[in-house]
């Protein structure tokens, strides 16, 4: 990657788009150069529901950010997330047969044609697939087969599936924004790329991205994802209890929940007033501080308890010494992160943005993690010789078949 290169992250979410460009250069880390953010309400559990407001969410959201960055976009890394995601791993394993029995590439598509030799619905689309590791002969756990010596080659790798509708309706909102889409990519795990450590990813962690239609559950373990999945509830569900319970706009809801709200009710100061706005030109009346967190605590304990439980299907709960990570724009309530903690008895840490220079004090935050996360991941699929989560002590393997993959995704 000769010079330097623009990479654009589009984040299209159920309460906003964000769209990150950052200016990429041979070897060494991007620096954001312009951000855009716009309302989004034309999505609905990360599915869009209305074509043309979407378009128009995402003409304002790059319109912002070309603006800032003065440069014009033409292509763009698109997230993808909700609850028509579905993950499943998958193994395989092939004869090598040749004198010299040193493993190829070819031999590499033969192993992943027969790990995804599963039943996918022709209604499904393929999004990623993902290599957990490989195992020569009785040699387990190996990176990258290519050049070894074997009889027997094995494979596992995740499979990331999507709903075709879904992701041609995305593509299709994009497109007639006038912009051309490089590749639509599973939120959670674009997000993953900016706020999680190589060592977290190594021990096992659980990533939860809590958006505002969805919350989405990926866990890794050894470096690779391992389990995904995802709960049809968001911020926008607290935001609506709190109009509803309050009897109070949404918009207002939003800014009671943001400006006043806790995660955990009795961090809430206890004789703390605060004015909620009436409908229809109502007047407004004073509630306690801690009957609107009360509200808020009952629907975050909901979403998170079913994220516990999905978690909890993996069977992988036990083996994650890196606890969990919560990130998305609903992380950012006060209390979250030790509701969750309460819930999942892990460690816990809110995730944001890092490794990236430039506009940061614009993206340091946790809604931003996966527009940032796309132009990182989009960073790495254009050619940087420095790949953020592949280190030196995997050898460097997945660069090496980084080309491959992309072909075999292709491929489905």
């Amino acid at each position: 990657m000769a010079g330097k290169k623009m990479v654009t992250g589009i984040d299209i979410g159920t309460t906003k788009v964000c769209t990150v460009i950052a200016e990429v250069r041979e070897g060494t880390p991007p620096e954001i150069v312009g951000v855009g953010l716009s309302r989004s309400v034309g999505v609905k559990r990360g599915a869009v529901v209305n074509v043309e407001k979407t378009v128009d969410a995402i003409g304002r959201s790059v319109e912002e950010a070309e603006k800032m960055a003065g440069v014009k976009v033409q292509d763009a890394y698109v997230g993808i997330a909700g609850s028509h995601i579905q993950g499943v791993n998958s193994r395989a394993v092939i004869a090598v047969s040749r004198s010299s029995d040193e493993i190829t590439t070819g031999d590499l598509d033969r192993v992943l044609e027969q790990a995804k030799a599963i039943s996918i619905p022709s209604d499904r689309r393929v999004i990623h697939v993902l290599p957990l590791e490989f195992a020569v002969d009785d040699q387990e756990g190996v990176c990258d087969p290519v050049g070894m010596s074997g009889t027997r080659l094995e494979a596992e790798v995740h499979i990331v599936t999507a709903a075709e509708t879904s992701a041609r309706n995305v593509e299709k909102c994009v497109k007639k924004a006038g912009i051309d889409v490089n590749e639509l990519v599973l939120e959670s795990y674009a997000s993953s790329y900016a706020v999680l450590e190589q060592d977290e990813r190594d021990l096992g962690v659980i990533l939860l991205d809590i958006g505002g239609g969805t919350t989405d559950i990926t866990i890794f373990g050894g470096g690779s994802i391992r389990h995904t999945s995802s709960v049809g509830l968001g911020g926008e569900n607290i935001t609506s209890d709190i109009a509803i319970g309050l009897r109070t706009p949404l918009a207002d809801a939003e800014m009671l929940k943001t400006g006043h709200g806790f995660a955990i009710a009795s961090m809430a100061p206890p004789d703390t007033g605060i004015d909620v706005p009436g409908i229809g030109g109502r007047a407004d009346r004073e509630i306690s501080q801690q009957v609107l967190c009360s509200i808020i605590e009952s629907r975050i304990a909901e979403i998170l308890e079913m994220a516990y439980n999905e978690a909890r299907r993996s069977g992988m709960l036990d083996m994650l010494g890196g606890g969990v990570v919560v990130t998305g724009g609903t992380s950012d309530l006060r209390g979250a992160a030790q509701m969750t903690e309460a819930i999942f008895e892990m460690p816990v840490k809110v995730g944001l943005p890092r490794g990236i220079g430039g506009l940061t004090d614009e993206v340091k935050t946790a809604r931003s993690s996966t527009a940032v996360g796309l132009a990182l991941y989009g960073w790495e699929r254009e050619g940087s010789s420095v790949l953020r989560f592949h280190a030196a002590s995997r050898g460097g393997g997945f660069q090496k078949i980084g080309s491959w993959l992309k072909n075999v995704v292709d491929s489905f």
